[in-house]
């Protein structure tokens, strides 16, 4: 587990040196260089001297304070977050500090589950503000600054990515819907020797099986009713580039036949037409769809799959990513504050906590248009927990997930029923040591559900 506070270096200025001793074993155990400064002079030295990912600013310091050193923070070096502590909390230093810059203002007594988080979600927003100028020394829309995260799911993400980007190899991105699957084809893209040629997405799902035919493989004048002209499809308009067909999982029988000779082929022929056309693109696919369990159940050829699934690469729901969290909302904060002109707008502990244990169905889709919305409705620069206008439903448990997985790929009602029996009874049996009749006994059937592995007709 990633932790954005290992390796930070943190400054934490404050007369007290027992409350100083308390922070610096906090931010220790969490893996953070800890500067101590006991004064408002000491404190000041030592910004001069040193780099710091964050400062902790006591304001009733021997003068110089915290207010006043924050002030003076605000013209030398304004873009470090501060973290304003006191023990007489008042509205007109809360406003104070705030109007000077702070990042945020905490009351004592400190605590872990107080101060860690905002320490982390102010380290997230410096650190995405610090990149912004190489960001901008590149392609402005470059893929790469949009696939954000640490935790280890993603590391193997960017891994596979490094290793298949410079190949020709086809790739099958999976999926939840709102993982991010269309970034990770622009990224694969942009890092391959095809990035000077085109990306061109046609999403399976939205167009019926004539028209998707011809977006794909273009037409020829009079092909059908409406065709006025020859048209090139999006096979051709790729050429030298990459093509990326979401929602794989939708598309017809028949069209999968068509797809699948132009994958063995390289040619594509255009509809109405009778001329083979070669062409030189790069496939990727996406889909959230269980293509085994489609397989299986004969509504997607196997030899397409086959094709397809050169190399797989699966994208994690951000259930399994919620270290994540703080490095997406500080960047959809920045985005979104550009965007609705808002400037300021920073999110509270509570909301980050209320983020962290949401169960996120729909994945960081769901959280970029979260964050918009609380942009836009905050009045006070401050996101709260009721700006988020989050659900309640309990997250999803192991058991519900994989029962909406086997849904979505298509598993009847029988077929849903006879694999939670088989299931039951294999556990009960593991349980009874294989012993048929206590396994029964223990699930309440009058006699074993099974024998020999096979269920009873």
């Amino acid at each position: 587990m990633n932790d954005i506070l290992q390796d930070s270096t943190i400054l934490v200025a404050d007369d007290d040196p027992a409350l100083c001793g308390l922070v610096q074993e906090m931010l220790i155990d969490s893996g953070a260089n800890v500067i101590i400064a006991h004064s408002g002079p000491h404190a000041i030295d030592t910004l001069e001297s040193m780099v710091f990912d964050a400062a902790l600013l006591d304001v009733h310091m021997p003068e110089p304070g915290g207010l006043a050193i924050l002030q003076y923070l605000s013209e030398q070096q304004s873009d470090l977050p501060v973290l304003i502590v006191t023990g007489y909390s008042s509205a007109h230093t809360a406003m104070t500090s705030t109007s000077y810059g702070a990042y945020d203002y905490l009351p004592k007594p400190l605590t872990p589950d107080r101060l860690l988080p905002a320490l982390r979600q102010a380290i997230a927003q410096y650190r995405t503000r610090q990149q912004t100028p190489l960001v901008m020394q590149r392609h402005a829309t470059d893929p790469r600054d949009t696939l954000i995260g640490q935790s280890e799911a993603m590391q193997q993400v960017y891994k596979l990515i490094g290793r298949v980007a410079s190949s020709d190899a086809t790739v099958l991105i999976t999926g939840e819907s709102g993982t991010g699957k269309e970034l990770v084809a622009r990224t694969l893209h942009q890092m391959s020797e095809r990035n000077a040629r085109p990306f061109i997405t046609v999403n399976c799902a939205a167009l019926t099986e004539t028209l998707l035919e011809s977006e794909l493989f273009g037409h020829e004048k009079g092909a059908f009713t409406g065709a006025m002209a020859r048209r090139k499809g999006r096979f051709e308009q790729a050429s030298g580039g990459t093509i990326f067909l979401d929602e794989m999982g939708e598309m017809s029988p028949a069209m999968q036949k068509k797809l699948l000779r132009v994958l063995q082929e390289r040619s594509i022929e255009r509809v109405g037409g009778n001329a083979s056309i070669a062409v030189d693109v790069r496939v990727l696919a996406a889909t959230n769809r269980h293509l085994q369990h489609e397989v299986q159940a004969g509504r997607f050829r196997d030899d397409l799959y086959y094709r397809l699934c050169v190399i797989t690469l699966q994208m994690p729901p951000l259930r399994e990513r919620i270290d994540d969290i703080s490095l997406l909302v500080a960047h959809f904060l920045m985005r979104y504050q550009q965007r609705h002109q808002r400037q300021g707008i920073r999110l509270s502990e509570a909301a980050l906590v209320q983020l962290q244990r949401y169960h996120w169905p729909g994945n960081v889709r769901q959280l970029e248009n979260v964050i918009e919305r609380a942009v836009i409705l905050t009045g006070s620069g401050l996101i709260l927990p009721e700006h988020l206008l989050l659900d309640h439903e309990p997250p999803d448990t192991p058991f519900a997930q994989s029962v909406r997985a086997l849904v979505r790929a298509g598993t009847t009602m029988t077929e849903l029923v006879q694999r939670t029996e088989r299931t039951a009874w294999q556990m009960a049996l593991q349980q009874c040591d294989g012993n048929r009749e206590a396994a029964a006994q223990l699930l309440a059937l009058a006699q074993p559900l099974w024998q020999d592995d096979e269920p009873h007709v």
